[in-house]
């Protein structure tokens, strides 16, 4: 389900994010302390800066290097926790839960949306 740009975006990300939530798996992710100081002390721009490029490194091309094994699970870096949060982590999760077909590099559009919703995750955590 690739978010049409004209629709209330956000809107559709909370809600995505909501019901990810309740998952067993993707619930029990959570930003530690020590992570959240990371956030608050280099700055949403900073670790959204970071996360477009992971993103585009790592899971962006046609054929990621390891895909499925390439994202960490352990807490390494805010952004990394977060794809594991939102199913951005790797190209199957991406198909299965956001329809992002696999087999083919991410647009830049998709790449914006990928983004978008592992910095509304960050962001809840955060609060």
């Amino acid at each position: 389900m690739l978010y049409n740009y004209f629709g209330d975006i956000m809107q559709d990300i909370n809600k995505l994010l909501d019901s990810l939530s309740h998952s067993k798996f993707r619930g029990s992710f959570h930003l530690n302390n020590k992570m959240k100081e990371y956030v608050n002390t280099h700055g949403y721009e900073k670790i959204e800066k970071d996360a477009y490029e992971l993103i585009t490194k790592r899971i962006a091309p046609k054929n990621p290097l390891n895909d499925g094994k390439q994202t960490p699970m352990k807490q390494v870096h805010p952004v990394f926790i977060a794809e594991h949060a939102t199913g951005t982590c790797c190209r199957s999760c991406l198909e299965r839960i956001h329809k992002i077909p696999k087999n083919k590099e991410l647009t830049s559009e998709e790449i914006d949306y990928i983004v978008k919703v592992i910095m509304t995750w960050i962001k809840r955590e955060c609060k």
